[in-house]
């Protein structure tokens, strides 16, 4: 059935009369007669009948006109939606990340985004848990290295370079020095802190093998803040990308590394599809504060 003579015929059956409803959409009173004619052929029923020299809906014709007010309904919350969507307002968002980004940048980010888009819901996704079959996020917050599919379809740029620390404990020589050489930690006893064996590993190994030597890893835990409890109980050292270190225990200094000094590069991939989408944006402009304020804060390369 046609839209238009659906809202036709529901103004013909609240005024009472087509000269009244012609008035009230603009038209003449011959064009209101064609759609109310044309539409009856449509659903083979009789909408109005004679009542003296005016007409009045029968019982299909009103059944009909109650049934096209819930349709106008729905049409009026579908352009709602619509208009939303294009602001950004509603709508869902993937955004994946790696842990330690994930502590630090995503949780005030994501309170931001729920203030101002109250109907947006963020589909948050921790990369070293994703699945498989978890699909292509939106967003997505990396280490440079990781291999978490095609960039093809996507913007990619860095965000933050930052070194990696060596948290000692506080009882231990290295605390007091402003500075330690990487080729000076080979005998020390290593906490290792990096389940997934990735990218941020891997740029601490490849440092470690440029300064002459390979970490004995004598503790082997899945993240940095297990790993640093293990090093304020005096069971070894650790090395850890500055955005890692968190609020360290009073029994543990984190030490700079130098010759060489590890780091990674933090990078961001954006779906083109997604791009201009207004929270979209808002959340890319949030991350740029939050990463500038962690550069600025601790004095971090980047």
């Amino acid at each position: 059935m046609d839209i238009h003579r659906l809202r036709v015929l529901r103004a013909v059956v609240a005024d009472g009369s087509i000269r009244g409803a012609a008035t009230n959409l603009g038209y003449t009173p011959s064009a209101i007669s064609q759609h109310i004619t044309a539409l009856q052929k449509e659903t083979g029923l009789t909408l109005f009948q004679r009542a003296g020299r005016s007409i009045e809906p029968t019982v299909a014709g009103r059944t009909v006109a109650a049934h096209a007010a819930r349709v106008f309904e729905r049409l009026a919350e579908l352009e709602s939606v619509v208009s939303d969507l294009r602001a950004g307002r509603v709508g869902a968002l993937s955004v994946s990340y790696f842990a330690s980004a994930g502590a630090v940048w995503i949780p005030p980010v994501v309170a931001a985004l729920a203030r101002e888009f109250p109907g947006l819901r963020l589909d948050l996704r921790l990369i070293e848990l994703v699945g498989a079959d978890a699909g292509p996020p939106d967003v997505e917050i990396f280490v440079a290295g990781a291999e978490f599919g095609e960039t093809r379809g996507y913007r990619v740029r860095e965000l933050l370079t930052e070194p990696y620390l060596a948290v000692v404990p506080s009882s231990s020589a290295l605390a007091a020095r402003d500075q330690v050489d990487l080729v000076e930690l080979r005998d020390e006893a290593w906490v290792d802190n990096d389940v997934a064996r990735g990218p941020c590993r891997q740029a601490l190994l490849d440092a470690c093998s440029t300064a002459g030597f390979s970490p004995a890893f004598h503790i082997e835990t899945q993240d940095y803040p297990t790993a640093i409890r293990f090093v304020a109980e005096g069971m070894g050292i650790t090395v850890i990308p500055r955005l890692g270190l968190g609020a360290l225990p009073e029994s543990t200094v984190a030490v700079p590394i130098v010759n060489p000094t590890p780091r990674r590069t933090i990078s961001l991939r954006v779906r083109h599809a997604v791009a201009d989408n207004p929270a979209v944006i808002r959340l890319l402009d949030l991350l740029d504060t939050h990463v500038h304020r962690t550069a600025a804060s601790r004095d971090v390369v980047g």
